[in-house]
């Protein structure tokens, strides 16, 4: 997932502290080699390469991980996609955005056709993975750092640890119970715009929640004067233009992390989303640098 984890744990014992903490960075460790597109010997990478050929039995975690990706996917009416991957490597993202390019648009209805969660079927009894044509490849970009959080987490609350904060690359972050003065936990969501010197949008208090924050920073190229960012629309097939900045709260990183994602391409879907998720938190940015147009939703702003 080429992203820097990073945990902060309080308690009365440090030895203790120190190997839960070991254990859970492991356990990301673990979820990386497992979920990595780039690893030839991965499971994701030998799904992708042998799906459309015939059902492939995968390890129950990984099943239950493309069970509620897809289910996450029909509740956004596709903005969130696991199967987006055909897309980004048209776009000429994938491994990074030196090679972007504006596809052909052959190129691009082709990648298209391989784009669906309906691409994907599961079977629960004999925990397979069956693709229904070649060319569909799986990509957990956008909700693999959070399902490693959460796991994270997991191994820390089995290990006693009360009090945590845990962060994958500063875009999803989970805080376990509260600090030790009682206080929750307090994450600034930062500008779009990456100014140093403005105030954050936000500080969001957390206990026992994940907050992620989705931008279309980072990777993009520039072409025409238009500027072409790295996350991709899957329902267009072209570079997410609803929004700048999307940030939700929810108590799973899993889902937090898959759902700004999707209210980065769609920030109509935050009142559908509200009504799905009662705990909802969300803030999204759109419109120019200059002129801004901020939403939320039970989300105060500074």
């Amino acid at each position: 997932m080429a992203t820097r984890y990073e945990i902060a744990l309080h308690g009365d014992n440090p030895v203790s502290l120190r190997a839960a903490g070991e254990e859970a960075l492991d356990e990301i460790d673990r979820i990386d080699a497992q979920l990595s597109l780039y690893r030839p010997g991965s499971e994701l990478a030998r799904l992708n390469r042998e799906a459309h050929e015939r059902p492939v039995r995968v390890t129950p975690g990984l099943f239950r991980l493309l069970a509620r990706a897809l289910e996450l996917s029909r509740a956004t009416g596709g903005a969130f996609d696991i199967t987006v991957a055909p897309l980004v490597r048209c776009w000429g993202f994938m491994g990074g955005a030196e090679n972007g390019a504006v596809p052909e648009a052959a190129a691009l209805e082709d990648a298209r056709a391989k784009v669906g969660s309906q691409h994907v079927e599961l079977d629960a009894e004999k925990l397979t993975v069956r693709f229904a044509r070649a060319g569909v490849m799986i990509d957990f970009g956008a909700i693999g750092k959070g399902y490693a959080v959460d796991r994270a987490a997991a191994v820390l609350r089995a290990a006693g640890v009360e009090s945590a904060l845990l962060h994958g690359g500063t875009s999803t972050s989970f805080a376990l119970g509260r600090q030790p003065d009682g206080s929750a936990w307090k994450v600034a969501i930062i500008s779009p715009n990456q100014d140093s010197s403005a105030p954050p949008l936000a500080v969001v208090e957390l206990e026992n929640e994940s907050l992620s924050v989705s931008a279309v920073w980072g990777r993009s190229f520039r072409v025409g004067g238009k500027n072409y960012g790295h996350i991709i629309d899957p329902r267009t097939g072209a570079p997410a233009e609803g929004a700048r900045l999307a940030a939700v709260v929810l108590p799973g990183a899993t889902e937090t992390d898959a759902l700004s994602t999707a209210l980065l391409t769609a920030p109509e879907l935050m009142e559908e989303m509200a009504k799905q998720h009662p705990r909802l938190r969300a803030l999204v940015v759109r419109g120019s640098e200059t002129e801004p147009q901020i939403l939320t939703h039970e989300m105060r702003l500074l």
